[in-house]
């Protein structure tokens, strides 16, 4: 910058050169021309000097206000809280509690010291390496160092006044309920965001809206002043599920102990509201804990319920029945020859062999000769859409993520073996969900409920798809109720309540072929027998003991039944 007095001494030199130059040789128009240049050089300086004055006073001043706000003033992120998961009661399966996590602004962060740096990494349980990476990040003006820490950290942390390291109050998800639920609820990860079950399948309504608040911290990080401008954080919504934490207890309960004791590799439960279709309670063994996923497995990670497919075995062979009933091509009392016969290259026979049978005892003899027979009256795309109408071979549209669709061969490319297969439960592959499913058409008057993870609304209209008359529905119902009083059903009896169902063993597709080792046990039923309140479905995966459904499989349906039934109050009605 060029002061005044240099301005005066450039005049001074200027009139002293001039005035020599006049008495020796006098030249008018050249003294008049140094004048002029004088006088432009010196506009020259004195502009200089006032561009310089209002830079320092507009543009450098708003520069360094603006400096000074970044290190001082800020917007902070107001976290919303994401909505509580609840069961059909109220009782929460997912709620969000607060904690704090550590960030920093590495653009302002000085030169740490070596024990500064190993005192953070001690705190937070983090490598030196690690701690750089995040606080080298000179580009940035805000980095997580560690998310979800205790209190005692946070605490620790703040009490180092270090400029630019700060907290900052998250929420972590938990659940009450561990691995009892874990297939149903689901998990989130680090950000709070869902990426399994209902966390994941709702995510939108759950995770609500960050608000945000402009603030003055000091130098140490706390807050001196709240500017306001704030934007108010909106929390997710509450979302209700059909399921009943009581009964997915009890389910749990009785699956688990099932497993451990026939030393299968997983089972499985399902329960259904028999009028609503609403999903009571869904559970598997093995499991995880989605408070805690260290260690956890994909095989752990399985919701094998719906998810998972297997051949369901006899438990298909009411539906075949009960569609030949209703279209009157047989009855109860009609008579099959059930000697072993050809279809195509395939010798179908029955474990137990029996002559002949009626209708209503090849459903309680398990009959697969018998069920074979009844299915080849139809021509094949009447019988493939009778399963289709059930639910059979494609999505229930739950919005359950993962949910499978089966696996059943168009009609086109059937042969006569595929039709005598399928019926009883060979060739068509479901999730245990779609079973429990198929059921409701027994149950709900010969109508197929939808079935959901939500709790319904008591005064809305079901929608169903009637897919057998009622007085079909009750005649099935009542040969399922003498399955368990004299067939092979009998192990899933109840004290004081009726019951009805069908046992199911398949073999297990092992490498492309189906195994004679490794088998899958079911069954699926319902209680009590005259006007169904509960349809519960149950598969138990390569038991090592007995493999057959009514050994393995029927125990479990009465150990689930019958606590339910008397948890929901239904009045026994076995005498």
């Amino acid at each position: 910058m060029i002061a005044n007095t240099d301005i005066q001494k450039l005049y001074a030199r200027s009139s002293i050169g001039f005035s020599s130059r006049s008495n020796s040789t006098p030249v008018a128009d050249s003294g008049f021309g140094r004048i002029k240049v004088v006088n432009f050089i010196a506009l020259i300086l004195t502009s200089l000097i006032i561009f310089r004055l209002v830079y320092m006073n507009t543009f450098n001043t708003l520069f360094l206000a603006k400096q000074m706000s970044s290190r001082i003033e800020r917007t902070v992120k107001v976290i919303a809280m994401r909505g509580t998961i609840v069961d059909r009661n109220g009782s929460p399966l997912a709620v969000s509690t607060p904690v704090d996590s550590i960030w920093v602004d590495p653009s302002e962060l000085d030169n740490l010291s070596a024990s500064q740096l190993k005192e953070i990494a001690t705190i937070l349980h983090m490598s030196l390496n690690d701690l750089n990476t995040k606080l080298n990040q000179k580009n940035k003006t805000f980095v997580y160092v560690k998310r979800e820490v205790s209190p005692d950290q946070a605490n620790k942390i703040k009490d180092l006044n270090i400029d630019g390291i700060y907290s900052i109050q998250e929420f972590k998800r938990y659940y009450p309920n561990g691995e009892v639920a874990a297939h149903v609820v689901g998990f989130n990860n680090v950000d709070d965001h869902g990426i399994d079950g209902i966390e994941y399948a709702k995510n939108k309504e759950l995770i609500g809206t960050d608000g945000s608040n402009q603030i003055i911290r000091d130098r140490q990080g706390n807050v001196v002043e709240d500017l306001g401008n704030a934007k108010t954080a909106e929390d997710g919504q509450t979302v209700s599920l059909s399921i009943d934490n009581r009964i997915q207890y009890i389910a749990y309960d009785a699956v688990k102990t099932q497993v451990e004791k026939v030393h299968a590799k997983a089972g499985s439960a399902v329960v259904l509201n028999a009028k609503t279709g609403e999903v009571l309670s869904m559970v598997n063994y093995p499991t995880y804990n989605p408070n805690n996923r260290n260690g956890v497995s994909q095989d752990m990670l399985k919701n094998r319920a719906i998810t998972n497919v297997y051949d369901p075995g006899s438990i298909m062979k009411p539906i075949v029945i009960a569609k030949a009933l209703d279209d009157n091509l047989v009855t109860p009392q009609t008579i099959i020859n059930t000697h072993p016969y050809s279809v195509g290259p395939k010798l179908i026979k029955d474990d137990e062999p029996f002559s002949q049978l009626s209708v209503e005892d090849v459903l309680i003899r398990s009959s697969d000769i018998g069920t074979s027979k009844i299915a080849l009256k139809y021509q094949p795309e009447v019988l493939y859409n009778y399963y289709r109408s059930v639910g059979l071979g494609a999505k229930l549209n739950t919005g359950f993520p993962g949910e499978t669709n089966g696996l059943l061969l168009n009609w086109k490319k059937w042969h006569p073996i595929d039709q005598a297969l399928n019926s009883f439960g060979y060739g068509v592959s479901v999730s245990l969900l779609q079973m429990a499913h198929a059921y409701t058409e027994f149950t709900n008057e010969g109508c197929v409920l939808p079935v959901s993870f939500y709790k319904q609304d008591g005064l809305a209209k079901l929608q169903c798809q009637q897919v057998i008359k009622p007085k079909t529905a009750d005649l099935v119902r009542d040969i399922l109720a003498k399955n368990t009083v004299r067939g092979t059903g009998q192990n899933a009896q109840l004290a004081d309540y009726t019951t009805g169902g069908k046992t199911g063993t398949a073999q297990k597709i092992v490498n492309g072929h189906y195994s004679n080792h490794d088998h899958i046990a079911s069954f699926v039923g319902f209680a009590p027998a005259v006007n169904p309140k509960i349809i519960v479905a149950v598969m138990v995966e390569s038991p090592k003991t007995s493999y057959y459904g009514a050994a393995v499989a029927a125990p479990v349906f009465s150990q689930i039944a019958g606590p339910t039934l008397h948890l929901l109050g239904v009045h026994p009605d076995r005498q």
